[in-house]
């Protein structure tokens, strides 16, 4: 069973995911309490379509279905661009050992990394060093190329968890983070998203992430070295961005591959990445069958 997304006014809060309903057709709507009301239409499919068209505060509701009877999608199942900030908090750069630049370090990941709230991140057989990094993703809502940081967040359409699921092994081949970063099923992101205007105060909300209920992560936003219009403003300026791109905004510090003993994520495990009033992501872990 799934469970409504935790956070502060749960049935105030726009809260948009897309899923899977039992005769295997994907769609998306609105989470209000332990039901979903459907948003999608023949002419707007899909939460990307709703973004691109700038339907999704009009759009009639449709079927209500349980929670239960349906399985969630990653809250964007398709995004042209995911693109992943790295060391963007000073503990993490600290923690690394690295030094810290002049710029964000961008990598990118692949949208088959991706995995829905509920559904098991996959430990690849590849890798003895599978880590966690719980971190605010950012959804983009409106077109934009070469923006300014003061307009950037014009652009973000709202907000969901992540985890940045990392084989650090692979990772650290070379000196591009990105074969350690874009496994199948490697990467958590959902329950939903959370609209930009529905957080009062983004850089109060704390992302925290629970290894089999072991508090390891737990940071505010507000720690950021790059903050997201800077991370927006940076990105946009050598790739444009799309409604339905997402942008994960980088891990605080407690990484497992940096704990002694190290951390990290087991078949078995249970890891939940929680960021105030956006909601709660679980996942179990999975070997790579």
């Amino acid at each position: 069973m799934i469970a409504a997304p935790s956070g502060k006014g749960d049935k105030h809060v726009a809260r948009y995911a897309s899923f899977l309903l039992p005769d295997g057709k994907s769609s998306f709507g609105r989470i209000e309490g332990d039901s979903l009301v459907e948003l999608a239409t023949a002419a707007t499919p899909s939460l990307k379509a709703a973004l691109t068209e700038r339907r999704l505060a009009t759009l009639g509701d449709g079927a209500r279905h349980a929670l239960a009877d349906i399985v969630l999608l990653p809250v964007i199942p398709d995004p042209a661009k995911i693109l992943c900030v790295g060391l963007n908090y000073a503990e993490h750069v600290k923690e690394t050992g690295r030094e810290q630049k002049a710029h964000p370090a961008i990598f990118t990941r692949y949208a088959d990394s991706l995995v829905a709230e509920g559904q098991p991140m996959v430990k690849p057989t590849a890798t003895t060093r599978f880590d966690y990094e719980g971190e605010l993703a950012v959804i983009i809502g409106k077109p934009c190329h070469k923006v300014g940081a003061a307009d950037a967040m014009d652009h973000v359409a709202g907000f969901a968890c992540f985890n940045d699921g990392s084989a650090r092994d692979w990772q650290r081949h070379n000196i591009q983070f990105t074969p350690g970063k874009t496994f199948p099923g490697t990467g958590g992101f959902g329950p939903a998203m959370v609209t930009a205007d529905e957080i009062d105060d983004l850089g109060s909300q704390r992302v925290q992430t629970r290894l089999n209920g072991e508090l390891v992560q737990d940071q505010p936003v507000s720690d950021m070295i790059w903050d997201i219009p800077t991370v927006i403003e940076y990105i946009s300026a050598f790739t444009p961005l799309n409604p339905g791109d997402v942008i994960a905004t980088g891990t605080p510090g407690g990484v497992g591959d940096k704990r002694t003993p190290p951390l990290y994520m087991q078949a078995g495990d249970k890891v939940e990445v929680s960021i105030g009033t956006i909601g709660t992501l679980a996942n179990r872990i999975i070997d790579e069958q």
